[in-house]
């Protein structure tokens, strides 16, 4: 006796299942979100699905490890943000807005693997292979011939071409493209989402023959992986490619990586010939010039366990309305207006009477309070009009009281800053525990801001 085959309705938001379909979501409340969904019996699914091979148990002592089983690419920045490589029985899943680059940055890899010798199939839903060759002919060189594409929408068709031509890496672009014929829910429904992405797990991880599987997934407009949360769940690696189009900047970084760090960031900039990985980002982040300019300062960030050095910028212009302005692309309105009040009651500058814009070179954004100092040292340098030698940084944050604060990992920035050949560093009183260690830079600790402000404009600091 065949079971009947039950109907319910699935909210696209937030999953959440309806027994009838209706106007709105029980659960989260917005409206027209439910899909048809037909819940088959594992009978029907199991006609339809080849069964699973079963696999022997095996101690975890007796398991090995997949760290050392890994795929290194060329490209230095994508295999940082990966962990050190691609772990070829995994399932990662890379998102960004349209137009970052999440197609060509694959394909890049794809060329890139294939010259190793491994076979990749790269299968998009979403373009033709015709366009898929024009992008081919823009950015690579030449094109592998390890490389086999096809343009289609059925995943059973792909699923198929995967067992002709057996390649060791899969690309699915994009997964909410694709649909599994035993599933009558349109493409990029919860369900057909779901089960797509789980039938790439299965092929990812079979033990028999494990494949690195890459899929595309689309953003929603609130910069969030579409779908549902399980999809993240789902996979080992989510990969956010940010950068919006136009913009030369590109930045990838991981929010889930089983096999390695979340902090590690890559930085990419877009060129004619696609992404090219910028290998040196404190040469980046910062401009090289002779002369000295008012309203520059440098400082180091940390992106994951990178130290970073990088360009703040500021100028500050009069006021002509009764509330000046605070902008600053690079950090939060809220932080500038912490920040200028502190000068105003701490260092007596008059910023109630001023326009002050903060950005810096490269549009990487200040997360750390480590740039505080730096962004008040700008901001002074504008407001004087008087520049800041070019071999001097500022590592601290600030307090409410004017007092310089310790930051997290000072030795390692201002390794960095000494490798770059820099001169000067400012940081905070007793921040250092052995500041000997350095012998190729001056280390000046400061216990306040007005401290650092007298030495720094003072005639005998040039």
């Amino acid at each position: 006796m065949v079971k009947k085959v039950k109907t319910v309705y699935v909210c696209s938001s937030c999953g959440h299942e309806h027994p009838k379909w209706q106007g709105f979501c029980n659960s989260c409340g917005k409206m027209g979100t439910l899909q048809e969904n037909m819940n088959r019996s594992s009978e029907q699914i199991r006609n339809v699905r080849v069964q699973k091979v079963k696999t022997p148990v095996k101690r975890l002592v007796d398991t090995s490890s997949s760290k050392s089983d890994r795929i290194i690419t060329s490209i230095s920045e994508f295999n940082r943000v990966m962990g050190g490589g691609i772990v070829k029985d995994s399932l990662s899943i890379i998102t960004a807005v349209p137009g970052a680059g999440k197609s060509t940055l694959l394909l890049q890899v794809s060329q890139d693997i294939a010259s190793q010798g491994y076979k990749v199939l790269y299968a998009s839903g979403e373009e033709s292979e015709s366009q898929i060759r024009t992008r081919a002919d823009r950015i690579l060189p030449s094109i592998h011939p390890n490389i086999w594409i096809h343009s289609d929408s059925s995943l059973n068709n792909v699923l198929g071409i995967i067992g002709d031509i057996d390649p060791d890496v899969v690309i699915i672009d994009s997964i909410q493209t694709f649909v599994l014929e035993e599933f009558p829910s349109r493409a990029g429904s919860p369900t057909q989402t779901m089960e797509c992405a789980n039938a790439m797990l299965e092929v990812a991880k079979n033990p028999q023959r494990p494949r690195v599987v890459m899929m595309v997934g689309q953003m929603t407009k609130d910069n969030e992986l579409a779908g549902l949360r399980a999809l993240e769940h789902l996979v080992d690696t989510v990969l956010i490619l940010e950068g919006e189009d136009g913009e030369q900047l590109k930045q990838l970084y991981a929010s889930k990586n089983r096999y390695g760090s979340t902090g590690e960031i890559g930085f990419f900039s877009m060129e004619e010939d696609g992404l090219r990985a910028i290998d040196n980002p404190s040469e980046y982040f910062i401009t090289q010039r002779q002369e000295i300019v008012t309203g520059s300062a440098l400082t180091v960030i940390k992106e994951g366990t990178r130290p970073i050095i990088v360009e703040v910028e500021s100028l500050v212009t009069p006021s002509y309305t009764p509330y000046p302005s605070r902008i600053g692309e690079c950090m939060r309105k809220e932080q500038i207006s912490t920040l200028t009040a502190i000068l105003e009651q701490r260092a007596g500058l008059q910023m109630l009477t001023q326009n002050v814009v903060i950005k810096t070179t490269g549009g990487i954004r200040l997360k750390e309070q480590a740039a505080n100092l730096a962004v008040l040292m700008s901001i002074v340098s504008s407001y004087k009009g008087k520049g800041i030698p070019n071999d001097v940084v500022f590592i601290a944050d600030i307090g409410l009281t004017g007092e310089l604060k310790k930051v997290p990992a000072l030795e390692a920035r201002i390794k960095e800053v000494e490798r770059m050949g820099y001169r000067k560093v400012f940081i905070a009183k007793n921040a250092l525990r052995n500041p000997k260690i350095f012998t190729e830079i001056e280390i000046i600790s400061c216990n306040t801001l007005n401290e650092v402000i007298d030495q720094v404009f003072q005639d005998p600091f040039f």
